[in-house]
């Protein structure tokens, strides 16, 4: 069934049908626009209420060591990242959905208003037509009664006695001419009415119906696409999907992480001082004539933070060096991070000792590439430098060796020297190195990481990626949900944070 066929004299049905369905349109596109614009605000208020509730400053940090801070912490970076994927949902909508049907719509109402403006002119050359045929219509009869007057007169005039034969020629050659001129209108009637009915057929049997049927067209063509976006109201969000429930695990894995007995085992670690217990108050008897004498036991008794009045509060003096003003317990663990800092140090300025020897190899053996004088600067700053170092870890093994005595002392810097394999002295470069490798680890810089899903980047600064793509970081997440990355063909942009992982 087509409407050229069963509808061919419903043109202001099929006028109003369409209308409806281009009103249609417009009204689904300003529903996902809506919508669209709700997605946005949440993901802003998802992303600003993680944010008020993320823990700053250095006591914030401290407390993140316990499991319970630190899984809220992930709970936060998950809903942030869980902000980012309904954000996207709204872009996605907005460029799929909304930008593409708003120019088909456009196309649409195009189409229609030709196809309308041909029925309408097709209709008007119809009209015009029939006029053309009722006016030569109205001529023939005219002509046809005075032709019959003419005629009756003509015979009145040849029964009159007293009529000359003058007369009766004169009145049968009026009538002769009435009727010539009656017959050329009625041929030209027949004529017109001819070319009318040929131009009804065409017009009922070809042009009208060629019309609609395009209309019905035009209107299946909006109901197919109109469908697509309603399926894609429903993909788009069904595409973020895994993303989202991997944002939701993470949710339920840091709080499956949280451990009470850790949390209060590392919080004996962290504030544990080493204190023996204060021992028993000594019985004093003053019948014996002791003289009363303040006991030295209240100077073992454990000492509790009280809060001071803000305007009365002292500065507090400032920490020894050797942090001999801490408990026992957390100087020894002071004494040892510090160890561990400066081995960390140590072992930087010996690789960067052993670079410049290397490039320094590389400039003697080939002038061109440099003078090696130019590196003796540099090279000694180093020396003196690891030289300096040494002795702050000396000086601070002899502060731990006071701390924890000799044997413990000597295992825990042990431990400290196995755990940066830091040797004592500087390599020397080895010979016919090849002459780019100093220059090897500047390429090293940027982390890697793998795309999880597939990505297409449709807004401005963001680049497409495939599913298992090698990536390499440019810019990490700042809190917005987006990173920057290098594809291996040199294409550079943002892309979802939680559409990666990092590689280890």
């Amino acid at each position: 069934m087509d409407w050229g066929t069963d509808l061919w004299d419903q043109g202001d049905v099929i006028d109003k049908h369409t209308q409806a369905g281009l009103d249609l349109v417009e009204r689904y596109i300003k529903f996902v626009k809506e919508r669209t614009e709700l997605e946005q605000n949440y993901a802003k208020q998802l992303r600003s209420l993680s944010k008020k509730y993320a823990k700053k400053g250095s006591k914030d940090d401290q407390d993140c060591r316990f499991s319970n801070h630190a899984a809220l912490q992930e709970i936060l970076n998950e809903l942030n990242d869980y902000a980012g994927q309904r954000e996207l949902i709204g872009e996605n909508m907005m460029t799929n959905i909304c930008v593409d049907l708003i120019k088909f719509l456009q196309d649409l109402k195009q189409d229609r208003k030709a196809h309308l403006s041909d029925a309408k002119r097709a209709q008007q050359n119809l009209e015009s037509s029939f006029k053309q045929l009722e006016s030569t219509k109205r001529r023939f009869a005219k002509e046809w009664a005075e032709a019959e007057k003419a005629t009756q007169q003509a015979e009145k005039t040849e029964n009159d006695a007293n009529a000359t034969k003058i007369d009766v020629d004169k009145a049968k050659q009026h009538a002769h001419a009435r009727t010539h001129t009656a017959e050329e209108c009625r041929n030209d009637y027949a004529a017109q009415l001819q070319k009318y009915n040929k131009e009804q057929n065409y017009y009922y049997y070809t042009e009208i119906p060629q019309i609609f049927n395009k209309l019905q067209d035009l209107d299946e063509r909006r109901i197919r696409r109109l469908a697509d976006g309603y399926c894609q109201f429903s993909d788009l969000e069904k595409k973020v999907q895994p993303i989202i429930s991997k944002c939701l695990d993470g949710i339920s894995a840091a709080g499956a992480k949280v451990d009470a007995k850790q949390d209060s085992v590392l919080l004996v670690e962290q504030h544990k001082s080493g204190f023996e217990r204060p021992s028993d108050v000594d019985f004093e008897d003053y019948t014996q004539g002791i003289k009363a004498a303040s006991s030295d036991s209240s100077l073992n008794l454990p000492k509790f933070r009280s809060k001071l009045w803000p305007i009365s509060r002292k500065h507090k003096p400032p920490p020894a060096e050797d942090f001999s003003h801490l408990p026992p317990e957390q100087r020894k663990k002071k004494l040892q991070a510090k160890i561990h800092d400066v081995f960390k140090k140590l072992h930087m300025e010996q690789e960067t000792s052993e670079a410049l020897e290397k490039m320094k190899g590389v400039y003697e053996q080939n002038a061109n590439l440099g003078d090696p004088s130019t590196l003796e600067p540099k090279i000694a700053e180093t020396v003196h430098n690891m030289g300096y170092l040494r002795g702050e870890i000396a000086k601070y093994e002899t502060w731990l060796s006071e701390a924890v005595g000799g044997d413990e002392c000597a295992n825990a810097i042990n431990n400290n020297n196995n755990s940066h394999h830091a040797p004592n002295t500087v390599v020397t470069p080895e010979k016919q190195q090849n002459i780019y490798t100093e220059f090897d680890d500047d390429f090293d810089e940027f982390s890697q990481c793998t795309a999880l899903y597939s990505f297409e980047g449709n807004s401005e600064g963001t680049i497409s990626v495939t599913d298992g793509e090698l990536l390499s970081v440019m810019e990490e997440d700042k809190g917005d949900g987006w990173m920057r990355v290098l594809r291996a063909n040199g294409e550079e942009g943002f892309i979802p944070s939680s559409y990666v992982k990092l590689s280890s």
